[in-house]
């Protein structure tokens, strides 16, 4: 099983992601290990591509979280199983990144580059409510979901991700 797991900041990608690879048994990979280094410094982009390309090779199976298109997007919804779009309300997203960041205020998340602590500032939250939701980013999204109609699966609420969580969970 290959499972893209793309969609908003604040959106749950990454505990998403999480619990599939949990419940599939499978590594999973959070883009934003790849994007980041201690201190939110930015990997070079040949270097963070090298990564997922040496990923993707090494892995029959896998989660995969994050949008990245630079990180070899096309490759990673081609070889996909399966790819879940998170795109909920700009409310939603930002009330579960302002919890999250309550909750690891201080702290680096599995799902974060070590030596990332968890941070929320006005860019990220001009990024949530603004720059994160762009006509391009949500065309994007939607030519993903037309693409890859077969293997793609929209969720728009919280609690349709939950019922699917627990359709899969059921099997």
């Amino acid at each position: 099983m290959k499972i893209a797991v793309l969609g908003y900041s604040g959106s749950g990608k990454s505990t998403l992601a999480g619990k599939l690879a949990g419940y599939y048994r499978i590594p999973v990979l959070f883009l934003d290990t790849v994007q980041f280094l201690p201190g939110w410094a930015e990997r070079g982009r040949e270097e963070g591509r090298s990564i997922v390309s040496d990923f993707l090779k090494k892995n029959d199976s896998w989660v995969i979280d994050g949008n990245y298109e630079c990180f070899l997007q096309k490759e990673r919804l081609e070889q996909a199983d399966r790819i879940i779009l998170l795109c909920f309300p700009r409310r939603v997203c930002l009330y579960r990144a302002v919890k999250r960041y309550l909750r690891f205020r201080g702290k680096c998340r599995e799902s974060m580059a070590a030596g990332c602590a968890e941070k929320f500032d006005l860019e990220f939250l001009w990024w949530i409510l603004r720059e994160g939701r762009t006509g391009q980013r949500r065309g994007h999204y939607r030519e993903i979901a037309s693409r890859y109609r077969e293997k793609t699966v929209v969720l728009k609420k919280p609690g349709q991700s939950d019922e699917f969580l627990k359709r899969i969970l059921k099997n």
